[in-house]
């Protein structure tokens, strides 16, 4: 029986008995040997997967942090010592306000002011934080959650959809570094993060953010982008604005309203989704948000102001210079007619521009100091922030000629003085009226009305072309003038800044102006830094050829070539000017309260459709000036009193236009009645071809009998021309005038001026026509040494 049946055997038979075991053999040594060599070759136990993990995770933890030490160590050597670092200040904003005070617009950098957190209404600041930093109040400057929520949303798309910086890390991009994207910017924002969080608050880091970020459009700043995209300050913001601003957060030049309305709208849409759902805002005011639609401000003419407002930063510097911090600058714009220039010559172009292939033009207004009133440099400001009021130069045309004529007055000549409309021959140079046509002896005052080209040139050739340039510079041209003989015809550059300013002098009885726009500036404490003191160039036109060439210019609007110009109620004067194939049209003209130039062409010369100065130009002028002038006071022009007449009840059914190609429109007007305007010398009733009759200045020397004085005129002293020519002697007739009491007759027979015989006194001459009553409006008008300077030279 074996072992193992033995030992059943005795576990069924249990009594107690416990066999002692087996004696255990001696093993062989060779055996023994081999299972301890076995035993010491079998490996050891291995360990599990779990506890691997986690050593070689230490052990990366380790390596990683040392990385990251060294990587954070060596970037921020880069940076500014800690202790040194600070907020950089903000870029000093430019406030630009119209007379009365109220915003034009913004410039500097930034573009807008700084506006405290406390001034802003609590959905503003809710809407970024909403949309940007869901944990800002929360986190430490770094929002770890939602780095790595970004960064395996990035890993699985495979490529950058979400980012995590918060609003810290943004604004230590915005205030300390570029905005290249590269791991070594991303480390120091982290960095400046951390720094901005421990040394200031949260509200202070919200603040900061808001009035930095760019928004676009070149706005940087919570209120630059309101004042840019709504026309409001930000303190004004309503919730659907606060949440397309906070939308522009992800694209600004992508979704700005202003190109994209659409992509703006959608985008404030899902801020207030977010603002919702994180509580910032009730459902019922979402719902009205949704509901209510908001479009970015947009005018015709792009806010013309704005040309005005870069003039302004243009010429800052020279009274100001370096501007260390926010300024406000008082100009004298009056919003009002700003308002009215801008919609005259924008919706004149609007209307006509295609149809007549104009595509630009400008306005400037001056006040009769030189302040500027109103300047619109270009159709549309959004389109072309080119300034063509201030910078650009172009033939004046005929609006030149004033020039001319002023300069042959200052040689004695008068407005009744005649000279020949004809064929001018100036070394093989021969300009000709637009018409071709001539009409012979004309004064001076029917040619500068009828515009005459002829009658100019020889005029510039009479006074000199030099003397011409320098009575223009005189008034206010500062562009280089040629002295060639074609000047009287405006073939040199000039602006219309310029045609104002020297128009200004003819308007505020011959003293000459420097234009300005800037009238104060101080500092947003209320320190005055600059302010301007009443200054003028002193005289530089005589005020009788002031009340000469008034009287001349006035006749342009009456009976010349710009009768649509006329203003009812007011007593205007001006010029028109149409330069060659119609690549320039102007209309300066002035009143005793305002002065305005207007122009319109194309930047590129191309020419336009037969636009003339009397005709889009005089229209805009007109319009213009209507408005702006409306409500305010009626001030007469030196020289000239009494009301403006009605309008003429003989005038031609067409208007009288020098630049139109047919005889018909060339025609002078039908003689009118005699109107109770004033003129310094009455002038006689005669057929357009009358002979021509010279004139001397008149040297008026009294003589007395009995008890009544008399004026009576020398003879003449020869051709003020210099150039000996025959004249028919044309029909007898006598030019009398009478001023309170002092009277004086003379006879014109052909060229020579003789004194009637003194009559007794009280006797009447029943042949003698009855006196003009005319009158001239000056400074110590009974004296009769204001009446030799009037007639005389």
């Amino acid at each position: 029986m074996s072992r193992r049946r033995r030992d059943e055997d005795y576990d069924d038979h249990d009594d107690g008995y416990d066999p002692p075991p087996p004696p255990r053999r001696a093993r062989a040594p060779e055996r023994t040997e081999r299972r301890e060599a076995s035993r010491e070759r079998r490996p050891a136990p291995r360990r599990s997967f779990g506890r691997r993990l986690v050593y070689w995770s230490a052990v990366a933890s380790v390596w990683g942090i040392i990385a990251c030490a060294v990587l954070v160590g060596y970037h921020a050597l880069k940076l500014p010592p800690i202790d040194q670092l600070a907020v950089p200040k903000r870029p000093p904003n430019i406030a630009i306000l119209a007379a009365d005070g109220t915003l034009i617009a913004n410039r500097g950098e930034t573009g807008g002011s700084n506006i405290p957190i406390s001034d802003l209404p609590k959905h503003v600041p809710n809407a970024f934080i909403a949309i940007e930093d869901k944990r800002f109040r929360e986190h430490f400057g770094i929002d770890v959650i939602a780095l790595g929520r970004a960064v395996m949303r990035n890993m699985t798309s495979g490529k950058v959809e979400q980012g995590g910086s918060t609003l810290t890390q943004q604004l230590a991009k915005n205030l300390f570094l570029t905005q290249e994207r590269t791991m070594s910017r991303k480390v120091q924002e982290a960095i400046l993060a951390l720094w901005l969080e421990r040394h200031y608050r949260k509200d202070q880091i919200l603040e900061l953010y808001l009035n930095r970020v760019y928004f676009g459009a070149g706005a940087y700043g919570i209120d630059a982008a309101a004042q840019r995209y709504f026309g409001k300050s930000a303190r004004s913001l309503t919730l659907g604005e606060a949440a397309m601003l906070a939308g522009l957060m992800k694209s600004p030049s992508r979704l700005a309203p202003s190109r994209n309305p659409q992509g703006a709208s959608d985008r404030a849409m899902v801020v207030l989704k977010e603002m919702l759902d994180q509580g910032y805002i009730s459902p019922h005011q979402a719902k009205v948000a949704m509901a209510t639609k908001v479009e970015a401000r947009r005018t015709i003419g792009g806010g013309s102001a704005n040309y005005a407002a870069d003039w302004v930063m243009d010429v800052l510097d020279d009274y100001v210079g370096a501007i260390d911090g926010d300024v406000q600058v008082t100009t004298t714009l009056l919003p009002p007619i700003q308002q009215a220039a801008e919609r005259a010559l924008t919706s004149a172009l609007h209307a006509q521009g295609d149809a007549k292939n104009v595509d630009q033009g400008a306005i400037v207004a001056m006040a009769p100091d030189g302040a500027i009133r109103a300047l619109v440099g270009g159709r549309d400001y959004t389109e072309s922030q080119f300034n063509r009021a201030v910078l650009a130069r172009r033939q004046p045309g005929s609006s030149f000629k004033p020039f001319v004529y002023l300069a042959a007055l200052e040689l004695g000549l008068t407005p009744e003085t005649v000279r020949e409309d004809g064929p001018v021959n100036i070394k093989g140079w021969q300009p000709e009226n637009y018409t071709r046509e001539y009409f012979g002896n004309v004064t001076l005052l029917r040619a500068l009305a009828m515009s005459l080209n002829t009658v100019a040139v020889k005029l510039g050739q009479e006074a000199g072309i030099k003397n011409v340039v320098r009575t223009a510079q005189r008034l206010g041209i500062n562009s280089p003038l040629a002295a060639h003989p074609s000047l009287p015809l405006g073939t040199s550059e000039v602006t219309p800044l310029e045609m104002v300013t020297a128009y200004t002098a003819f308007a505020n009885g011959g003293v000459g102006v420097t234009p300005y726009v800037i009238s104060r500036v101080r500092g947003t404490d209320g320190r005055v830094i600059f302010e301007r003191k009443a200054t003028t160039r002193g005289r530089v036109i005589e005020a009788h050829h002031v009340a000469q060439m008034n009287v001349m210019l006035r006749e342009t609007l009456l009976s010349g070539t710009a009768r649509k110009a006329e203003i009812p109620g007011w007593v205007a004067a001006g010029k028109t000017g149409t330069t060659q194939e119609h690549k320039d049209a102007w209309f300066v003209g002035y009143t005793g309260a305002l002065t305005a130039a207007v122009w319109v062409g194309n930047d590129d010369g191309d020419p336009m459709k037969k636009v003339s100065g009397s005709g889009l130009p005089a229209e805009i002028w007109s319009r213009f000036m209507r408005s702006a002038l409306a409500g305010q006071p009626v001030q007469p022009l030196p020289g000239i009193v009494g009301a403006a007449p009605a309008a003429r009840e003989a005038a031609p059914a067409r208007d009288y236009d020098p630049d139109a190609r047919t005889s018909e429109d060339m025609r002078p007007p039908m003689p009118q009645p005699e109107r109770t305007v004033a003129r310094p010398v009455p002038r006689p009733v005669a057929a357009p071809r009358e002979p021509a009759v010279e004139r001397a200045p008149l040297q008026l020397r009294p003589e007395s009998v009995g008890n009544t004085p008399r004026l009576v005129p020398p003879k003449p002293v020869g051709n003020l021309s210099n150039a000996p020519q025959e004249r028919p002697r044309g029909p007898r007739r006598v030019v009398s005038a009478e001023r309170e009491g002092t009277a004086f007759r003379q006879e014109v027979t052909g060229t020579t001026f003789r004194p009637v015989p003194p009559r007794p006194v009280g006797a009447v001459d029943k042949a003698q026509p009855k006196p003009d009553r005319t009158f001239y409006a000056g400074p110590n008008s009974n004296d009769r040494d204001q009446l030799n300077r009037l007639f005389g030279r």
